[in-house]
């Protein structure tokens, strides 16, 4: 399998919001000892997990452009995958797992939508709330979280690895109703966040 983590390349978008994606592809390596090799487009990681071989992919073209890569690594590499993204509809630290579904607004899904031609491919999407006024969405996820989040992010990203682990050790419908019914931190199940 091949998971994708989506954010924006560069020490000024490093800790906002819209580079979650990025976050747990880190945490992910992280935890199974690997490291990336950075290339012009991509930084690229690999391991063995339970028999069977991991790609880990962050785009290092901005987050609109993730397409490019996306594909260009599909070309050379045919695999299932797995894109990881940040989502303003779900409440902070909210996992959604689907098979497919559309961009939802989100550029870097519809990036890779457009140059892959399809959009059944299975996307981990990780919540990080929604701006107060809906026309500040650039300008929020562009931000860093608030301390408060900021405190619990990491338990996040825990949890988001441990569904991109369970997608791959045990299927992705299994993943689903493990962790997409999960509060997010702080917030009791079925509460708002």
């Amino acid at each position: 399998m091949t998971i994708f983590g989506l954010g924006n390349p560069g020490p000024r978008y490093a800790l906002t919001r819209h580079n979650v994606g990025f976050m747990v592809v880190d945490a992910l390596t992280a935890r199974l000892g690997s490291r990336f090799r950075t290339f012009t487009d991509r930084a690229v990681a690999r391991r063995q997990l339970s028999g069977d071989a991991l790609v880990l992919v962050k785009p290092l073209l901005f987050m609109n452009e993730s397409g490019i890569v996306v594909r260009k690594q599909l070309e050379r590499r045919p695999d299932d995958m797995l894109v990881i993204c940040d989502d303003m509809a779900l409440p902070f630290g909210r996992l959604r797992l689907r098979p497919s579904g559309s961009d939802g607004g989100h550029k870097g899904l519809g990036s890779i939508i457009a140059r892959l031609g399809r959009s059944d491919f299975p996307r981990l999407r990780v919540g990080i709330d929604a701006p107060v006024r809906s026309s500040d969405g650039i300008d929020y996820v562009l931000e860093r979280f608030p301390a408060e989040q900021e405190e619990v992010l990491s338990e996040v990203l825990q949890r988001a690895v441990d569904a991109c682990i369970a997608v791959l050790t045990q299927g992705l419908e299994r993943a689903m109703s493990r962790f997409n019914p999960m509060a997010a931190p702080g917030v009791e199940p079925g509460g708002k966040g």
